[in-house]
């Protein structure tokens, strides 16, 4: 049996093209909201350097993914609950070896999402933002990619930058995208016809062949979501009934169903 054919977990890369989107804050209500769904889920800290999940879901580790990969600890002892019914694995922050790719790395990486991947519904890889040589080769061991962006003009494009890259390097031809901070209604819709837009007429050429980015949904600017932000709270837990909340519930729900 295949390897592909073995694990059981989907495994959806949450990423984006500049950081201050709100990549971590989705992973984690989404993966939230997954697991109301019924489904396990792992969110890996796949941001090695620089991680903030721990701070998003005010967990405070005293086993990291570093301690995995350096022998220090089983995998089984670094997967802890998270607050929202899912599990994570933790990395740490600050550490300059996992600023690139080494074979190394790239092996250690590759061998632990295979391990989790038999273990679990769905894992989430929160990546770094950007297009390092870590976060491509992070995403390319996804079955499928998220690209959180925001309306702003400068993550537009480098939501563009990334599904281009993504798209040439990696052979993907089908990638979600999660419009966040939306400030009225249609306005991930707008930017997402922005996107496709220029994709098929400056991308596809050159691919030859189609290149579909999905809308999977928009969460609006809601005060609810700083709030749990600076409490360190999961805001599915927090408000529940939040426009947030609800909008990634409704994300949540479309992922699910279209990974059924």
């Amino acid at each position: 049996m295949t390897e592909a054919a073995a694990r059981k977990a989907r495994i959806m890369a949450v990423t984006s093209g500049k950081g201050g989107v709100g990549k971590t804050f989705v992973a984690a209500n989404l993966a939230a909201a997954l697991a109301r769904l019924g489904e396990r889920v792992l969110v890996l800290d796949a941001d090695l350097g620089l991680a903030n999940l721990d701070v998003v879901l005010n967990l405070f580790p005293k086993i990291t993914l570093h301690d995995v990969f350096t022998g220090r600890c089983a995998l089984d002892e670094a997967i802890l609950p998270a607050p929202g019914g899912f599990s994570v694995l933790l990395a740490g922050s600050g550490m300059v070896e996992y600023s690139r790719m080494t074979p190394e790395l790239r092996e250690q990486l590759q061998q632990v999402v295979a391990e989790v991947a038999t273990r679990f519904d769905r894992v989430l890889l929160d990546t770094g933002a950007g297009i390092s040589d870590v976060v491509l080769y992070t995403v390319s061991l996804a079955d499928e990619v998220l690209v959180v962006a925001t309306p702003e003009p400068t993550s537009i494009t480098d939501a563009y930058a990334t599904v281009k890259v993504l798209a040439v390097t990696q052979g993907r031809r089908e990638l979600r995208l999660l419009v966040n901070q939306v400030r009225r209604p249609g306005e991930g819709r707008s930017v997402h016809a922005q996107l496709q837009q220029v994709l098929d007429r400056y991308v596809v050429p050159t691919l030859g062949e189609r290149l579909r980015l999905e809308l999977l949904g928009e969460v609006p600017v809601d005060s609810a979501v700083r709030d749990a932000v600076q409490r360190r709270e999961l805001l599915l837990q927090a408000m529940p009934g939040a426009a947030a909340s609800q909008a990634l519930v409704g994300v949540a729900t479309r992922s699910s169903d279209a990974a059924s």
